[in-house]
């Protein structure tokens, strides 16, 4: 049975589009609902009520929220496709501590 994925994001987002990239190397088929980050929907409220923000991924009605959670998430969920981290434990730390990195200071 195929499972619903669906993405609430805003296109010009760098934060959906790391999402988007990680969809597209494991060949994940998605709705992609547009929202507009600065006037919260009630469908983003309710998927991501904590920090309601996008991105959001909704995978089988069930949201997952933070950019590179949701690529984590993205990478355990579908076997498909090439793994998005290294394998080797010191370089997946390094990608994750560098994807942070720039997420906090560029």
């Amino acid at each position: 049975m195929a499972s619903c994925v669906q993405l609430l994001g805003a296109s010009p987002s760098p934060y959906v589009n790391r999402v988007q990239m990680a969809l597209k190397l494991k060949s994940v088929e998605y709705e992609f609902i547009e929202e507009n980050p600065h006037i919260k929907s009630e469908r983003l409220l309710k998927a991501n009520p904590v920090l309601k923000k996008i991105p959001v991924l909704i995978h089988d009605g069930e949201p997952i929220c933070e950019s590179l959670l949701i690529v984590q998430y993205i990478d355990d969920a579908w076997n498909n496709g090439p793994s998005l981290l290294p394998s080797d434990p010191q370089d997946a730390y390094l990608a994750r501590f560098w994807a942070l990195y720039i997420d906090d200071k560029v």
